[in-house]
């Protein structure tokens, strides 16, 4: 059985992917510092517990595991404290990632693939974005996520490293079975916010403006189900593993909706309401970031089959009423 180097296996989208891996016959080697992931999130494969910035720790996994591939889904990824913090975001997310590419390059592991994020393309109102839309980051999420695309590039071309690069919109929904599912601390995305709110776990989900041009004045996002997502990410091991070389590919749906179509909809598959206030805008959000995956549907054959709001919505709620990580 192959194995994969998973980083941020024990995270949200990350233990997502593993169980997607070990369903396609591959073993998931989760890599985690705990620090955002849960130990109970990591039911598919070993576990090695250990720092990007830690290069020897590095070594060891990869000297210990001979994995044939890397998915690297370690980051931090929260909007607020990328403006407030940058450095820490480039030391994580940039130097970790190069020590964890040098790593791979040295260990003889050549298959690479990133999650990387819609945030690089920053704010491009009214378009639908492609591949091709220039890069222009708001913030130093966004930023960092676009220069380990530049590093990745960088070593495809002096030491024949392969990369699949996946930037994706807004990913929502859980593990159909609820094996797994989305559960941060603190939280700060809008479906998990929006059912703790439901269910009384917090006094109410904030609206962050109200006042952009959009049909409703609140922000539009594409959201994409996690395990859709996670279905390209093997199917972009695969594309390496058949030698068809670097590639970028977003993912998304196509079609936006509205931080208030969210309330609408959680409304009623709940069947609850959903308790709100109205915030100020957040310094580094785009008005409207919606995708165009053309090339993924094309070229890799994905279809994001569970991607309703619906279903994400429902299957998010199941997580969240069956169980969670820390009680």
């Amino acid at each position: 059985m192959k194995k994969i180097l998973v980083t941020g296996g024990a995270g949200y989208i990350g233990s997502h992917a593993c169980k997607a891996l070990k369903a396609a016959g591959y073993e998931p080697v989760t890599f985690d510092n705990l620090e955002t992931g849960w130990r109970d999130a990591v039911k598919f494969g070993p576990f090695e517990h250990g720092d990007l910035l830690d290069r020897a720790r590095l070594d060891e996994v990869f000297a210990a595991h001979r994995p044939v591939a890397v998915m690297h889904f370690a980051a931090l990824s929260q909007v607020g404290e990328a403006m407030s913090q940058p450095g820490r975001y480039w030391r994580n997310n940039v130097a970790g990632s190069l020590n964890l590419i040098e790593a791979a390059v040295d260990a003889g592991c050549l298959d690479f693939v990133f999650s990387s994020t819609c945030a690089t393309y920053g704010e491009h109102d009214n378009v639908v974005l492609d591949e091709d839309t220039p890069q222009l980051p708001l913030n130093a999420y966004g930023a960092s996520k676009r220069a380990i695309e530049d590093v990745l590039r960088d070593f495809g071309a002096s030491h024949d490293l392969n990369s699949v690069i996946f930037r994706y919109f807004n990913v929502a929904g859980a593990d159909p079975e609820a094996e797994v599912g989305e559960f941060h601390r603190p939280e700060t995305h809008l479906v998990p916010l929006m059912l703790e709110a439901i269910d009384g776990k917090r006094p109410a989900l904030t609206v962050f403006g109200t006042d952009y041009d959009t049909r409703d004045g609140t922000c539009i996002r594409d959201y994409v189900h996690v395990c859709d997502l996670v279905d390209a990410h093997v199917l972009g091991l695969k594309w390496l593993e058949e030698g068809k070389g670097n590639r970028v590919f977003n993912l998304g749906t196509g079609s936006g909706f509205t931080v208030m179509e969210v309330i609408d909809e959680s409304r009623a598959v709940t069947n609850r309401d959903v308790p709100y206030e109205v915030g100020p805008r957040r310094a580094g959000d785009a008005t409207c970031l919606v995708s165009g995956s053309v090339r993924a549907e094309r070229e890799l054959g994905w279809t994001p089959g569970r991607s309703t709001l619906k279903m994400m919505i429902e299957d998010a709620w199941r997580w969240h009423q069956t169980g969670h990580y820390e009680q």
